[in-house]
């Protein structure tokens, strides 16, 4: 059994069902799995005591890991002289099997969709972000009427949707959940129309938003402070950003946009996070540029770029690939000469609209923002203006914002034709009262 560093309060033994997904570049190794589900684990401050993969050759309806699987974690929980309070078991358990793992292992256990939420109602600040939790771990908990994670309730405060001492009805009335879930879901939507007036008023601006997706712990926050010059918190951390930042971005041409970091995703991401989450997600739906921040050092980074296009996918994105996308080839740092050299090759060679870079030293920030200067240029169209003669302040707007491709002057009024991006041919729609051509 491995024994991963102990650095946190909790105890918890975990075990990966080494199910995998066959071919395409979706498909994951067990052991990577085991990781990422002790990476998980260790974000709620719970001490790792030992991993363990544990084969499964049919999964049991009432258990999941079988009678062999079961024997085995039990012989795990029985190695620890000090006592395990949690069993995480990387994969979706039914209630059932839920059930019958903590009466055979006499100790609580909780599934990977659980370890999320908590993950999530312990790092959500907003208001609103706290209300999508919540959501989301009550649609879980409908279907599952089991005793109060209490442990986890004493470690960290609690976040309050999940129960604690004397919350039972919670659990046990599905009447009382359903009556709350209807409420958070009225709430959210008037989040969601609040949101909708915010993006109508940066339209009348307006800038061009951009939004940085990815995996989570990809480097998506260090790019965000990088490109911004912002102080988001950036932690080695699976989940450290889970309520959207925005900053205003200072493009090479002297364009501005909007940037934004959202929450990262990861596989097999609970559908009920998926759902409470739209309200924040709309961001990425409504951008006009995405960026795709990759871990191209880690060596599931095929597979993780897998699991955000499929998320991003389910959100009905359509810039998921072609031009509504650029990748931002993340931690190139850590890659080795060799491995760098054959990126630039393959990058050459297909012609990807890719931007290797290290969020952390800066290298490649300045080929990134040339990269969206470029995109949204490419989305600009050659506007035909007459201007008084005397008009110095829009003329010099012109020139400050768009390319001049020609100017005439004559009967009093200067004609140029001006190539704009769509932000600013709006904008300059606002300013002259007119439609640009």
């Amino acid at each position: 059994m491995d024994r991963p560093a102990e650095n946190s309060r909790g105890e918890a033994c975990l075990a990966v069902h080494p199910r995998l997904r066959s071919g395409g570049p979706g498909a994951r190794t067990a052991a990577a799995r085991l990781k990422e589900a002790v990476g998980l684990a260790r974000a709620i401050d719970l001490t790792v005591r030992g991993a363990e993969i544990v084969g499964v050759r049919r999964a049991s309806p009432a258990t999941l890991l079988a009678a062999g699987g079961v024997e085995k974690l039990n012989e795990m929980i029985a190695a620890e002289t000090a006592g395990i309070d949690v069993v995480v078991v990387d994969a979706a358990l039914t209630p059932v099997q839920q059930r019958n793992l903590e009466r055979a292992c006499n100790c609580k256990v909780i599934d990977r969709t659980g370890l999320i939420l908590e993950i999530f109602g312990a790092r959500a600040r907003t208001a609103e972000g706290r209300l999508q939790v919540e959501l989301a771990a009550l649609t879980y908990q409908r279907s599952r009427l089991v005793r109060s994670w209490t442990h986890l309730e004493r470690q960290r405060g609690g976040a309050g949707f999940m129960g604690g001492p004397g919350e039972t009805q919670i659990e046990t009335d599905r009447r009382l959940i359903g009556r709350r879930i209807g409420r958070l879901r009225r709430q959210l939507q008037e989040v969601k129309r609040t949101r909708e007036l915010h993006r109508r008023a940066r339209r009348k601006v307006p800038y061009p938003v951009v939004a940085l997706v990815g995996y989570t712990n990809a480097g998506k926050s260090t790019l965000f402070n990088t490109l911004t010059r912002a102080r988001v918190t950036v932690r080695d951390q699976l989940f450290a950003t889970l309520d959207p930042t925005m900053r205003a971005l200072k493009l090479p041409s002297g364009r501005e946009a909007i940037l934004s970091d959202t929450v990262g995703f990861i596989s097999d991401l609970p559908h009920e996070l998926i759902s409470a989450f739209h309200a924040t997600l709309e961001e990425v739906r409504q951008a006009d540029i995405l960026v795709h921040v990759r871990d191209v050092s880690h060596p599931e980074a095929e597979a993780q770029k897998a699991d955000v296009l499929a998320v991003l996918a389910e959100l009905g994105v359509d810039a998921a690939v072609g031009d509504g996308m650029i990748e931002a080839l993340n931690k190139v740092d850590l890659l080795r000469s060799g491995a760098r050299q054959a990126l630039a090759n393959r990058l050459r060679r297909g012609n990807l609209a890719a931007v290797p870079l290290s969020a952390r030293t800066g290298e490649g920030r300045e080929d990134l923002l040339a990269a969206l200067d470029d995109r949204l240029a490419a989305a600009s169209s050659l506007v035909e203006v007459a201007l008084a003669a005397d008009d110095g302040a829009t003329m010099a707007w012109l020139y400050d914002h768009g390319q001049v491709v020609e100017r005439r002057a004559g009967d009093g009024a200067i004609r140029l034709k001006v190539r704009l991006g769509f932000a600013d041919a709006a904008r300059l729609a606002k300013r002259l009262r007119t439609n640009p051509h």
